[in-house]
This record gives structure tokens, sequence and C-alpha cells, in this order.
């Protein structure tokens, strides 16, 4: 069975559970702005305004453009093929009709990219075409659709994810061994991508700033890429990076400290916040289950690191990842309005997250671990291995 498969076969259930009767998948001319879920259910794009409809009791129906037949019949996805040619009005209504929704779920959200596929002019034909009838006044956001699908990971899916994690731990390794005092950020991030590009993988986020490598004391933000700042003795560095394997992704952050000559260990500020956020990384890890919610799970870290008197870290916790390093759906975050009602989701078994909470040193520079883990039927695995030591350059 295929992944698409697989997710395929998760809808009716996820219906079921949300109580909604019908989800509709809106795309047109998918080669310039495709919806994030058709990589998920149907695996290839569509050209004329298309109709993509699962139902709660397991129907799948498929209305496209008459060139686009063969294409969808070839992928026998959906029971029924429905085709047009001068306009989808008649056979939508009539669709609709047979199964008559209380809602159908459209992939529009406030609160998570993920689930906002669906563009303001493809909604605004949806709505003209439907106007003659009721159907118009019983959308609803297809957000908790969503979330499930991309977040409920197949044990394929964790496996592929597992083996990008082990790539990226294995090029910190390389990381260690050969970057030396003096070397800039710029060529930090160079030997990243040389050994990346070695084994033909493609980075999870943009390369620009995948890895993101930060020397010292400064004020930079995490989603910027490297400088022709040098790697100075006495300060740490760190580095956030991730590769995609069949079409998953890892995202870890690692801090190394370089020694200064004649010295064997970090000083023991450095040695206070990195085991702080080791600290902060495993009360987190400790507390993750289904049905807690991320809010929960942010806030441990965060009283722990202000507790060791070191300031609030200006991000969320941790964030789902997937087929993206930001994978959308529920989130350990803080209750900022930025987050709308991610931090209140509750958790679900095989969701897999990143754990980074980071800390400032204003002589050294910035301290930070991103783990990933998967939640359990009654906790969490580690799929990282844990960074138990501050790695160190001489």
């Amino acid at each position: 069975m295929s992944l698409r498969d697989e997710k395929v076969r998760q809808v009716p259930q996820i219906l079921e559970e949300l109580g909604i009767d019908l989800w509709m998948v809106v795309e047109k001319e998918s080669g310039v702005l495709a919806d994030p879920v058709s990589d998920y259910l149907i695996g290839t794009g569509a050209t004329w305004l298309s109709f993509f409809v699962f139902t709660r009791r397991g129907r799948k129906v498929a209305l496209v453009g008459n060139l686009d037949k063969e294409k969808f019949d070839r992928l026998a996805i959906f029971d029924t093929l429905l085709t047009y040619q001068n306009s989808p009005k008649e056979q939508l209504l009539g669709l609709l009709s047979e199964e008559d929704p209380e809602q159908i779920a459209l992939d529009y959200s406030v609160n998570s990219p993920a689930a906002d596929g669906l563009s303001h002019g493809r909604f605004l034909q949806l709505q003209h075409l439907l106007k003659d009838g009721p159907y118009a006044g019983r959308f609803v956001s297809a957000e908790d659709i969503i979330a499930k699908i991309r977040g409920r990971k197949s044990a394929r899916e964790i496996e592929y994810i597992r083996e990008a994690i082990e790539v990226t731990q294995q090029i910190f390794e390389t990381i260690t061994a050969r970057v030396r005092p003096g070397w800039t950020e710029k060529e930090v991030a160079a030997l990243f991508h040389q050994e990346r590009d070695k084994l033909g993988l493609e980075p999870s986020w943009e390369a620009d700033h995948n890895p993101s490598v930060f020397a010292g004391p400064q004020t930079i933000g995490a989603h910027s890429g490297p400088t022709d700042k040098t790697l100075e003795p006495g300060e740490v560095f760190n580095m956030d990076a991730g590769v995609k394997i069949n079409g998953y992704c890892s995202d870890l952050q690692r801090t190394w400290y370089i020694l200064k000559p004649g010295e064997y260990r970090p000083p023991a500020t450095v040695m206070k916040g990195f085991e702080t956020i080791r600290q902060a990384i495993r009360k987190a890890f400790e507390a993750l289950k289904p049905g807690v919610t991320g809010i929960e799970i942010d806030r441990i870290a965060r009283q722990y690191i202000a507790g060791q008197g070191f300031g609030e870290f200006p991000h969320a916790l941790g964030h789902q990842v997937g087929r993206e390093a930001h994978d959308g759906g529920a989130l350990l975050g803080p209750e900022w309005e930025r987050y709308g009602n991610l931090p209140f989701i509750p958790l679900e078994e095989n969701q897999v997250f990143t754990i980074e909470p980071r800390l400032y040193l204003p002589e050294q520079g910035v301290v930070t671990m991103e783990e990933m883990v998967r939640i359990t039927a009654d906790g969490a695995e580690w799929l990282s291995d844990p960074q138990e030591d501050i790695f160190l350059i001489s």
C-alpha cells in the first residue's frame, strides 16, 4: 500500500471522529498554487477548477476538467470520476444533493498554514457555483481534519523521519571532527552542504538558512543564514539543520563550545546554560503523552529555565515535523496571539514534535538543542539521540 493510500484510508474515520459529513479539496492550476494537502491525498495536480470529495461514509469522488480525466483515472483513488467541459456547476450541485451534507469542510484556516490551501479566488468561484443551493452556507474549516491527516504518522512515515534524523546526526559528527577556530559561519554551513550533497539529499527547508549557524554573542534571530562571523575561542556556536529523505524531514539543533588554548572544558557559565537546556528538554519530554496540550508542555520548560535565572525563549518550545519541517497542527507553545488555538489542541499518538528551548549567554552566545520525539500510546519516545554533552572544538 502506498503512503497516499494509507492517508486516504484515514479520512472516513477522522471525519467520523469530528462529526463532519463531507470534505472537499478544491484545486486549479496546481503547478502555480497547490493546496498542501493534495500531495497527501492525490499526488498530482489539476489544471481546471477541480473538486475532490471525501465523505464520512467512505465515498471518494473527483470532479475534474475533461482533459484531466485520464490522469485521474490512472490514479485509481476515486470511486466516481466526473468530468466537465463548460461548467462544473450542474454536476457539483448534483453531487452535493446526493450527499446532502450538513457540513462541508474546506481547506481554510486562520491558525495553521498547512490547512489554509484554498485560495481566496477558488473560494469565491465555489461560492458562485453554489449560490443557487443551500450548500454555500454549510462551510466549515478543515483545519482539524488536516491536522490529523498530517499528524498521525504511519510506521513507514516514522521510519523515513528516523532515517533523516540519523543522517543529520552523522553530519553533526563530521562538523565536530573537522571544524576549527577561525572558521566562518559560512564555512561551517558549506561543510554541511557538502556532506548532504554527497548523499544526494534535499534540505528540509530553504538551503540559504539550512543550516543556520550562529557563532558567539549576536542579536540575529533563529531563521537567518550564516555570515562571515568567525568561530572564536571561549564562545559557543550552534547549528540548526535538517535533511529530507523520501519526502520526510529532520530538524535538529546542536551546540558546540570552542576551547581556549589550555582549556579542557567550558567555563561554569556555559555548563550551567547547557545543563539548564538539557534538563528543560527532559522535563518536557517526560510530560508528553496523548491528551495533554502543548501549552502545558511549553510551560514546564519555560518555567524551569526561568527558575534557573535565564530569560524567556522568544518562540514556541516545539512544532510538528513531517513532510515539512514545520508541519502544522498542534504546537508546543505559549498562549501568544501569534499561535492562535494551536497550543490548546490535545496531543495524539504518533505525532512527531521537536523540543527546542534556548537561552542566551551575553559573553558566549546562544545555547540551544533541538530534539525530535514521537508521541506514544502512554508517553513519548526519542527519535533523535539527545545531546548529553556539549560538543567541544579545540
